[in-house]
């Protein structure tokens, strides 16, 4: 009876399973030896992209259950290579134990396997050969990671926002992945400057925009939108402290600026807020901005059902001291409620001298501004400098310094200068040089300002959560019999006012208080 033979086959690197052969080359090379051995090839066993140090594999599992259900015909194993079993001397020891306690015999091209001591001593130095090149291979892998990170360049794999390109001179380089970067940007400076008060109203932003990843339900998850307020890579800077690697300017492209990045973590290391509600959705977009005027609770919202279907209702559900306001329960038709506020937004217009007066005092101010740039840039480098000087000092601290917390806090303060020192850079360069032309910005601003009732029509519960936080300084009241009461303005909308149909005249030279009689001034004529 011809002789069982079984052929098992590893690579570790997930590039050898898609690119290289190096499965094929070792079967083939199996089969010949097998061919010439006579033996008949019953199984073929691969583990792909398995590492050598690892003992639990899939289809070593299912090998060696093989055997087990074999064992009456001694089946041989063969491998190309005593390292195709394992690169670990440990692990090399426990899966030649478990073939063998299955019923089956090892054999290689490459080493003759056997009981006696000499075979054993130099099957144990080639595992341990294999151990060692595995060794080797993960130092030189990583060396060369930390060298190019310190270079300036990611050795991770892209993040949301970002892929890999090969970029002439620099190799593979991360690259805005457009249009999802330009999300990134907006959602990145959203949340910096309070446009999105929580990281909850930040995921709804990403979930509603077609050009963000999501999984394969159509969600964001919370860990994403963490992961990504916190990565500095995203203002053009690698950081991974466990490398001994600090904030090193990378070449890639930035999405945001790394001050916009420091007040992101000054937001999320601040004052946590209350989160936002799961219910204010496209159905209330007023619930919990507009307080009933009795007991200045924000009001809820909820569907009531009615005999002819769903109707929607704002409603008033506040307790003083466990004592309900008389408005406790009494429900306000959404359409009456939203209408009113419709009207009253639409009426928050300027007045055209307001307008023209408005423009005049932009084009001053941003005139000065930038008159002002040149002097901004010198005071910034001389605070430059400041930071070099203590930067200094503090090194050498840690250079006299013995003990372990010292050095600690002294690492913690240098940090601290050089992203001082980051943020300081980037304002240099920045200085002068406006994001956007003044006609850009006049236009954005005058368009909101002058009718924010047309981006308040707008389908994106964003835009009108935007309106509600501009337009306003506090919550609006509203009186269930009454409607809304006099609403607390944002200050841009109470300049813009304009007249109030009340009489102004200047001041008289003599001024507005009655001459005071028998009291007279000296004044002296030199």
């Amino acid at each position: 009876m011809t002789q069982q033979a079984i052929i098992y086959c590893r690579v570790s690197s997930p590039k050898q399973v898609t690119e290289g052969h190096g499965l094929a080359s070792q079967e083939t090379r199996c089969r010949e030896y097998a061919k010439h051995k006579g033996y008949d090839v019953v199984e073929v066993f691969h583990d792909e992209g398995i590492t050598g140090k690892l003992l639990d594999r899939p289809n070593m599992k299912a090998m060696l259950a093989y055997l087990k259900k074999h064992r009456i015909a001694n089946p041989i194993v063969i491998i190309d290579d005593i390292s195709r079993l394992a690169r670990d001397i440990e692990t090399h020891l426990r899966l030649r134990a478990s073939i063998a306690a299955a019923g089956g015999k090892l054999e290689s091209p490459s080493i003759e396997f056997g009981d006696d001591s000499d075979s054993r001593l130099v099957e144990h130095l080639l595992a341990s050969v294999a151990a060692h090149q595995r060794e080797k291979n993960a130092e030189q892998v990583f060396n060369r990671m930390k060298a190019r990170m310190m270079n300036g360049y990611s050795v991770f794999n892209a993040p949301v926002g970002y892929r890999y390109d090969k970029v002439g001179r620099h190799g593979k380089l991360l690259v805005p992945d457009q249009p999802c970067a330009s999300v990134i940007t907006e959602g990145l400076e959203g949340f910096a400057s309070g446009r999105f008060d929580t990281q909850v109203e930040l995921m709804r932003f990403f979930l509603s925009s077609p050009h963000f990843p999501k999984d394969r339900f159509g969600n964001v998850h919370m860990q994403r939108i963490k992961e990504i307020l916190n990565r500095v890579l995203y203002a053009g800077y690698l950081d991974k402290p466990d490398w001994n690697i600090h904030l090193v300017k990378g070449h890639h492209e930035a999405l945001v600026s790394f001050e916009t990045y420091k007040k992101i973590q000054a937001r999320l290391n601040g004052q946590a807020k209350a989160p936002v509600r799961k219910d204010i959705n496209e159905d209330f977009p007023l619930r919990g901005f507009v307080a009933c005027a009795c007991c200045g609770t924000p009001m809820t919202a909820c569907w009531s059902r009615g005999r002819n279907g769903l109707y929607p209702y704002y409603l008033c559900q506040g307790k003083n001291n466990g004592v309900k306001c008389s408005q406790y329960g009494k429900s306000i038709r959404r359409d009456k409620l939203e209408g009113e506020f419709e009207m009253l937004l639409s009426e928050m217009k300027p007045s055209k001298d307001m307008f023209f007066l408005a423009a005049e005092i932009f084009t001053d101010l941003w005139n000065t501004r930038r008159n002002d740039a040149k002097q901004e840039a010198d005071a910034i480098r001389r605070n430059l400098a400041q930071i070099e000087r203590k930067t200094e000092q503090f090194f050498e601290r840690i250079v006299e310094a013995d003990n372990p917390i010292l050095i600690t806090a002294y690492e913690k303060k240098l940090r601290q200068l050089e992203e001082e020192k980051i943020t300081l850079d980037e304002k240099i360069a920045q200085c002068g040089r406006p994001l956007q032309s003044f006609d850009e910005t006049f236009r954005t601003a005058i368009q909101f300002l002058s009718n924010p009732h047309q981006l308040w029509v707008s389908d994106r519960l964003e835009h009108r959560r935007v309106v509600l936080k501009l337009a306003f300084s506090e919550r609006l009241r509203y009186c269930r019999n009454e409607g809304f009461r006099t609403p607390e303005k944002s200050l841009p909308f109470l300049l813009l006012e304009g007249s109030d149909g009340v009489k102004h005249e200047m001041v008289a030279k003599g001024g507005i208080e009655p001459p005071t009689q028998g009291f007279s001034v000296l004044c002296s004529t030199d």
